[in-house]
């Protein structure tokens, strides 16, 4: 044999040698079946929130929550920091005491130069209590996060900011997410009034590439300026919609497609008139949808569809209530035609009571996204939020930035009779946890009473559980003391879990 044969028998070897030390359970020739995948913490999550405002009036207020996680992994921590200053991950290992070092090299390093520390004082001490950060005016950076070890599982930031005046008042809020590939935003709008902009972070040390599409009622809009857009390692941008096409339409459904990297995506919707909030991503494209929560005392809503794929899509339009699943006179169903946006004027569907829009097909299934754009006040006085449909919470959800005052948390049982568990963390300033369980019957939505912690001061977070029945969705609002200024967060799983396929020796595979 020649050299090079001998070489690729030594690889094949080798890599069988590998391959069967550690191979994953499949099917036996007895036909045993493999034993199940095991739910593991998660060791390390990262998180991106856009900037918050340009208004020299924004307060804006961090909160950083981890609940305890059973089987998490000890030590670790969790930092927040302006986009382009964290520190990169080199794998060296470095202790705590050598983190630590280095934060206050790099603090001493900005007290010298007079340079401004690009993020708000946000310390999380341990899981399972918050800890919050305020920053105010229009120049506060996006920030990126890490955390790993015990403060990894299921960490999950609020961004909240309170602007009294001017375009896009209000109270406005965002959960902050992880980078991605794909994002779509129906909801969106170029119209004369409304102020767009599709923010965009890159939490890497690698150049992001990105295409923002727009589509309109007829179709695809040309906005050759949303082509092949680069975002440099650890920087934000903020697009406005209106400088990517001439076109002004009311509605849009905005496109977010990263060829090269990953971004952080949210759009920023501003009304003169009418206030303004995040549109955060909506649920990726499936032939059934939930959006929960629509307050019970909205005076307007309005749904926004689109059909991404080659099909169209006619779906069922209902209300899952207090009392069950109704349909909205004169909105029974929706036609969705394929690459276009579609939108429904439902007014005040909810009529007093708090509800969750239902979208199933009325015949063959063709992949949708969907929002809300959900309207209180009258008038001068009204204030916009936006409630994109979502995944079920799934194991658990966690929801941070809670007041004693104005938190309102909406949970939906669509499809069958649930129980679900609800625990209030301890205050960030101080307080003991407490926990309620409710039952929710098929069909419906409820706007729970939801638990406080004992001697609460400070804020706390909410961690939704589902203990039995079908599946649940649930999203929080939060709303500004006596005003219509308000906020909502749907509240899919945390991701604090994930599957491990389990593995086991298999020497027989040398001999295949």
């Amino acid at each position: 044999m020649n050299r090079t044969t001998l070489s690729l028998f030594a690889g094949t070897a080798a890599l069988a040698a590998v391959t069967a030390f550690a191979a994953v359970d499949s099917p036996s020739a007895s036909g045993a079946a493999p034993e199940a995948a095991v739910r593991k913490p998660v060791e390390r999550t990262s998180l991106v929130c856009p900037a918050p405002s340009t208004s020299d009036l924004a307060e804006t207020t961090y909160t950083s929550f981890t609940p305890v996680t059973q089987g998490a992994a000890s030590g670790g921590r969790a930092r927040l920091q302006a986009a382009g200053e964290q520190e990169a991950d080199d794998g060296s290992g470095a202790s705590e005491k050598d983190d630590k070092e280095k934060d206050d090299k790099k603090k001493d390093d900005k007290k010298k130069s007079g340079e401004k520390a690009g993020q708000p004082v946000l310390t999380p001490k341990a899981p399972g209590t918050p800890a919050t950060g305020d920053t105010s005016g229009g120049d506060t950076p996006a920030l990126v996060g890490t955390a790993d070890g015990s403060f990894a599982p299921g960490w999950t930031v609020q961004e909240t900011t309170e602007v009294t005046a001017g375009t896009g008042r209000g109270l406005l809020g965002v959960t902050c997410a992880g980078a991605d590939t794909d994002f779509w935003f129906p909801g969106a709008s170029t119209a004369a009034g409304r102020t767009d902009y599709v923010h965009l972070t890159n939490p890497d040390d690698s150049a992001a590439v990105v295409d923002i599409e727009l589509y309109g009622k007829d179709g695809a809009i040309k906005a050759p300026l949303g082509e092949n857009l680069t975002v440099d390692p650890g920087a934000s941008e903020a697009f406005l919609l209106p400088t990517l096409t001439e076109e002004r339409q009311n509605d849009l459904t905005v496109h977010v497609s990263v060829r090269g990297g990953r971004v952080g995506a949210a759009v920023q919707a501003l009304d003169d008139k009418a206030g303004g909030d995040w549109l955060a991503p909506a649920a990726d494209p499936a032939g059934s949808l939930v959006l929960p929560g629509i307050p019970k005392d909205a005076t307007g809503v309005r749904l926004t569809a689109f059909a991404p794929g080659d099909d169209d899509a006619d779906l069922k339009i209902r209300l899952a209530s207090p009392d069950g699943l109704i349909t909205p006179a004169g909105n029974e169903t929706v036609h969705v035609k394929s690459g276009m946006t579609t939108t429904v004027d439902l007014g005040d569907v909810t009529r007093g009571e708090p509800g969750s829009l239902v979208l199933t097909p009325t015949d063959q299934a063709a992949p949708v996204v969907a929002a809300l754009q959900v309207v209180r006040g009258k008038g001068d006085e009204r204030e916009t939020a936006f409630i994109p449909a979502t995944a079920a919470v799934g194991t658990r959800a966690t929801s941070a930035g809670n007041g004693a005052k104005g938190t309102t948390l909406a949970l939906s049982a669509p499809e069958g009779a649930a129980t679900v568990k609800v625990t209030a963390s301890a205050g960030s300033e101080g307080g003991t946890p407490a926990t309620k369980t409710y039952t929710l019957k098929s069909g419906t939505t409820q706007d729970v009473d939801v638990p406080v912690p004992t001697g609460l001061k400070g804020t706390y977070a909410l961690t939704v559980e589902p203990v039995s029945g079908g599946p649940v969705y649930a999203s929080r609002a939060l709303t500004a003391a006596d005003t219509p200024a308000f906020t909502v967060q749907t509240l899919p799983d945390d991701h604090g879990l994930v599957s491990v396929p389990r593995t086991r020796e298999d020497l027989s595979i040398l001999q295949k």
